[in-house]
């Protein structure tokens, strides 16, 4: 189960040009809001990273790391993931917007209270957050993706640690695909 009083904000995927500076994959609402945290931290928190945005490519945003001055240094820094206390972080405003990392371990029951599963990691594919569910009873290779919409999973209640699941009667159904290719007739 992930740390619940730390956050991972960014990971640095590459150098970018000569002077020192990185692109950084971020998981925060805006990507340029990753500056705007303070001094940010390596995984097990025993190095500090002060950032300063200087730009983007395409939509990365490009960082300047204090103390990070050339693209071998920077070079170095791939991969880095870098995280930020809770505490730092502001309250979510709306009753049905949560961190990922609150997500992360939550039971997830059906509607009769059931439980389904556990959910083991979120997913941000552009076109709205899916949770990963790993099936009670399953090993990690039987997981399953949820759409994390209000349809979905109408009950997120943080305080029971739990999730409740509206699945169709179809949810797990695939559909038969058309053994014809289009276009093409039988002769």
């Amino acid at each position: 189960m992930p740390d619940k009083d730390r956050l991972l904000l960014g990971v640095v995927t590459s150098p970018r040009g000569i002077r020192g500076e990185v692109k950084v994959k971020t998981f925060t609402e805006s990507p340029e809001d990753i500056v705007s945290y303070g001094s940010l931290e390596n995984k097990d928190g025993t190095v500090h990273y002060d950032l300063s945005l200087v730009g983007f490519a395409k939509t990365a945003p490009v960082v300047r790391i204090k103390g990070v001055n050339d693209r071998n240094k920077a070079e170095s820094l791939k991969g880095l993931e870098l995280y930020i206390s809770r505490e730092k972080l502001p309250e979510t405003d709306e009753e049905d917007e949560f961190y990922h990392a609150d997500l992360i371990g939550l039971a997830a029951v059906e509607e009769a209270g059931d439980l389904f599963g556990t959910i083991t990691r979120v997913f941000e594919f552009g076109a709205g957050d899916m949770l990963e569910i790993i099936p009670e009873g399953k090993g990690a290779k039987a997981s399953i993706l949820v759409p994390f919409t209000k349809e979905m999973v109408p009950v997120v209640d943080l305080k029971a640690g739990k999730v409740t699941l509206s699945l169709s009667d179809d949810f797990f159904d695939t559909p038969e695909r058309d053994q014809k290719s289009p276009g093409k007739e039988k002769e």
